[in-house]
């Protein structure tokens, strides 16, 4: 039981941040704007943060701290989604190029400073967040073990994250607002809404999620950032294709990634795998070569909102 609860604990570790970060590019692309920046403002929101943690260290710990530095990633993602609402909306740029740009500058950006303030640009942070145990809830027979023990809140931010998402996308008027500016913005306007405003709250939005989705994945693995998420922007893009722009079915595709992403980093803390003497690096690569191989069979049935990625004219009929 030890190992199932081991491979769990892990797998959850590296779902939260998908999801968070998916769900982030569902409300972007409902509103009709592609938000390939998503590894990049994941980037931004993990550098602020951590180097918040760094700088606070010696007087503050512990769920205050990390509460202060969820905070400011989502504060750092809204800010650094911007240039990319601006060129894709205002500007009628190419959504992909503009994305494409703040994903390389977020990390040149992270090492920069980071040199600049101490030197190397490795942040270090003490990672004072783990809850050992969840009062009375972590007392519950198997379920106490699954998901109230040796966690984070960030774990439960995430599923809160989701409940939110689901219910502002499918039981507001937001959020229908939202999803007829994705599908026929034309249509959107006609009937008096302000697609430009819609499309500026979905980037916001995602700009918000994926800039605390950088911080929810440093903070449970590691005890420093090193100007990068390993790719998992683009991770959490396939999450996002592959789980239809639709809020369960990102919560599967997650799970499904994450599970394979906390085998390839904890496969050694596994005895029948470890057991094996498969070298590490076949590890490493099973999550990104499940993408290609998931996004193969499933692309071509998927069905993203039909004006994502287009640029919305407002005297075009």
């Amino acid at each position: 039981m030890d190992v199932i609860y081991f491979i769990f604990q892990q797998t959850m570790f590296f779902t939260i941040p998908l999801l968070i970060v998916a769900l982030g590019g569902m409300f972007s692309e409902r509103s009709g704007i592609v938000n390939i920046a998503l590894e990049g403002v994941m980037t931004m929101g993990a550098f602020v943060s951590i180097l918040f943690l760094n700088i606070t260290g010696d007087f503050m710990s512990g769920q205050l701290q990390l509460i202060l530095a969820i905070l400011i990633a989502m504060l750092t993602g809204v800010i650094f989604s911007l240039p990319h609402a601006y060129a894709a909306i205002n500007m009628k740029a190419d959504q992909v190029i503009s994305g494409t740009a703040l994903n390389m500058f977020a990390p040149a950006f992270a090492i920069f400073i980071a040199r600049i303030i101490q030197g190397v640009q490795q942040v270090e942070f003490n990672n004072t967040f783990r809850i050992t145990s969840v009062p009375v809830l972590g007392r519950i027979p198997v379920l106490g073990q699954l998901l109230f023990a040796n966690t984070y809140i960030t774990t439960y931010i995430g599923i809160i994250v989701l409940i939110v998402s689901t219910i502002v996308l499918y039981k507001t008027r937001f959020g229908l607002r939202l999803r007829a500016c994705g599908e026929h913005p034309q249509a959107a306007d006609a009937a008096g809404i302000n697609v430009y405003r819609m499309q500026y709250a979905g980037v916001i939005i995602s700009g918000a999620l994926a800039g605390l989705g950088g911080l929810v994945y440093v903070v449970p693995t590691s005890t420093n950032f090193n100007a990068t998420v390993s790719g998992y922007g683009f991770l959490a893009l396939a999450v996002l294709i592959f789980g239809q722009w639709k809020p369960i079915k990102i919560l599967y595709a997650s799970l499904f990634f994450g599970c394979l992403k906390a085998v390839s980093a904890a496969y050694s803390g596994i005895p029948f795998l470890n057991a094996l003497g498969i070298p590490s690096y076949f590890y490493k690569m099973i999550p990104y070569v499940a993408t290609l191989v998931v996004l193969i069979f499933t692309s071509k049935n998927s069905q993203a909102p039909r004006a994502s990625g287009v640029p919305f004219d407002q005297g075009a009929r």
